[in-house]
């Protein structure tokens, strides 16, 4: 077994495992022989009347074409997460696409679903989203800037619904719209710290009332939530009419429907809400639509393109962002609840790097062998399977591999994996593409075959708010207790008075840890869970539940991406990952 070089996406790999000649990601992804977009749809059954083409490589599938599938009998539905997420990386959208990728080189018929790309990290510091090695999604350029459009159109939306409520309150304010208590913000899909708290409708008369307010990025919008969870057109235009966007001085709230905003939003939003499909390096079938926040949202791609996955292919890949704890259980409790989805394996990546930094060693030291560091870092990855095994779906751990991992660090992996009632599999996809990935192809498909999953919701629809707030605190948290204050408390009774207490909770903490503190890593336990504050996101159809400071408008870093971003002289793109 070849070591294989992944996370280092400037090399590639002779097969005695030495590194040979650069080789980029883009470089790779250029490289690639892709197939005309017609040709990838027709592997699903996709005619080319149903896809509306964006050039040669990507195309929109038609809503009508989705509406005549939907009689059809689902495929497999298999769900990739990870351990807490650590600077030493993951992979999990590598692992999605490797995964797909090995489920077709077996012989069965695979698609992938994936989120869309953010410009904001990927000129922040983040990069791409398109994979890595040989398992990324093409065109990965596209992907990652302009794609369809999509990003483009919910901003408009999002910002159209801004407009109307100030030029609502400019002339005459029927409403009776308190604007100290406008909660709607504006977005724009770019990392800008200055824009996070603003005053608008400055220089007179002429240009409205003077407030505050501010921006968030794109992903965060509700907008995006709503279309993410949106079976078709008609839900989709229901969801946006039932955005909070404000309220009265007596506190009764304004929805986006008073405004009579909801109709233009889903106009603008037509051809966003049609799932966009391209394809891997190995020609397969990937659905890329959608891009939810992952904190203030259930950071998922969207329902409709998952649902029209499970009836064209007999399996589908898809992920949730973050680590197990905050993704997996949103997609769980939020995603598969709404689109009555029932996952049928659950894929957990790993990576002896992160095993190591969980247990205590420096980023800079993770290249020497320390399989101590690996058996201490272990329980973030009990921590996860338990949690996932305890909504009645099997686990499978997926090790990411690195070329200086050792057959000891492996093996140490391996072993706990087995004793917490799972098997862990070595995947070397990053750089051997399918065929790196076939092992862990052929385990997932007898998984999901077998119908052993059984799959239920960590909570019912009926239970209280704050029970359901303090079932994942407690059930995937491991905290002690939840700290809720009376304001807290009274505004979650509020909400069940109106209507709302059925509604599923979106925890929003940080990503690093199981507890609030970002640099408790491992498997923590003996903490409490602080709520900050709670947020009715009506249109979308949760509450989020604010644990410590959630940022919704990122800055760029002090380097960013940017700087190194450019085109050559050949007019192609450079830098982007």
């Amino acid at each position: 077994m070849q070591p294989a070089l992944n996370g280092m996406n400037n090399y590639h790999i002779q097969n005695d495992g030495e590194p040979m000649a650069h080789m980029t990601d883009i470089e790779i992804a250029r490289a690639a022989s892709k197939r005309p977009i017609q040709e990838i749809g027709a592997r699903l059954g996709i005619g080319p009347d149903d896809l509306l083409p964006y050039g040669h490589d990507k195309a929109k599938v038609s809503q009508g074409f989705i509406n005549s599938v939907q009689g059809k009998e689902n495929g497999k539905l298999i769900l990739v997460t990870a351990i807490s997420p650590t600077p030493a990386g993951e992979g999990k959208t590598t692992t999605t696409v490797g995964l797909g990728d090995g489920l077709n080189r077996i012989g069965k018929k695979a698609a992938i679903c994936i989120r869309e790309a953010s410009l904001g990290p990927c000129f922040g510091m983040k990069g791409g989203a398109a994979g890595g090695g040989y398992a990324q999604v093409i065109p990965m350029e596209e992907m990652n800037l302009h794609f369809t459009g999509d990003f483009h159109a919910i901003t408009s939306a999002h910002n159209l619904l801004s407009a109307m409520i100030d030029n609502h309150v400019y002339w005459g304010n029927e409403l009776e719209i308190d604007i100290r208590r406008i909660t709607w913000k504006r977005v724009v899909d770019m990392n800008d710290r200055a824009l996070r708290q603003i005053t608008a409708s400055l220089g007179g008369v002429a240009n409205g009332f003077p407030r505050e307010g501010g921006f968030d990025i794109t992903v965060a919008s509700e907008v995006m939530a709503c279309l993410c969870l949106a079976m078709d057109l008609d839900d989709l235009q229901k969801r946006l009419g039932d955005i909070i966007v404000a309220s009265r001085r007596d506190r009764s709230p304004i929805y986006a429907r008073d405004l009579k905003a909801d109709g233009a939003m889903t106009v603008l939003l037509k051809d966003a809400m049609q799932p966009n499909i391209v394809q891997t390096l190995e020609n397969n079938p990937a659905f890329v639509h959608g891009g939810p926040f992952a904190n203030i949202a259930h950071g998922c791609n969207s329902v409709i393109a998952t649902t029209t996955a499970l009836k064209l292919a007999d399996y589908v890949v898809t992920e949730a962002g973050f680590g197990a704890d905050l993704g997996a259980e949103k997609f769980m409790n939020i995603k598969c609840r709404k689109a009555g989805l029932a996952p049928d394996c659950v894929v957990i990546v790993a990576t002896v790097r992160a095993m190591k930094m969980n247990g205590g060693v420096a980023k800079g030291d993770l290249g020497a062998e320390n399989v101590t560091a690996v058996i201490d870092g272990r329980p973030n990855l009990g921590r996860h399977i338990g949690n996932l095994k305890s909504f009645g779906v099997p686990v499978v751990v997926a090790i990411n591999h690195f070329v200086t991992d050792t057959d000891a660090e492996v093996a140490a992996i391996k072993e706990y994996a087995q004793s917490q009632g799972s098997e862990a599999i070595l995947c070397q996809h990053w750089e051997k593409g399918s065929e790196g990935a076939v092992e862990l192809a052929t385990r997932v498909a007898e998984i999901a075959d077998s119908g052993a999953s059984q799959f239920a919701p960590l909570y019912r629809d009926d239970l209280p708010l704050m029970d359901k707030i303090e079932a994942i605190a407690k059930r995937i948290y491991r905290a002690d207790e939840v700290l809720a204050d009376k304001k807290v408390r009274d505004q979650l009774r509020q909400w069940e008075t109106q209507g709302y207490g059925d509604l599923p909770i979106c925890m929003a903490k940080t990503q690093y840890s199981f507890s609030t503190d970002p640099s408790l890593r491992g498997a923590p336990t003996g903490h409490s869970m602080p709520i900050r504050e709670v947020r009715l996101s009506a249109g979308a159809g949760f509450v989020v539940v604010v644990c410590g400071d959630i940022m919704t408008m990122p800055g760029l870093p002090r380097v960013p991406s940017a700087e190194q971003i450019m085109l050559n002289d050949a007019g192609e793109v450079e830098g982007l990952f």
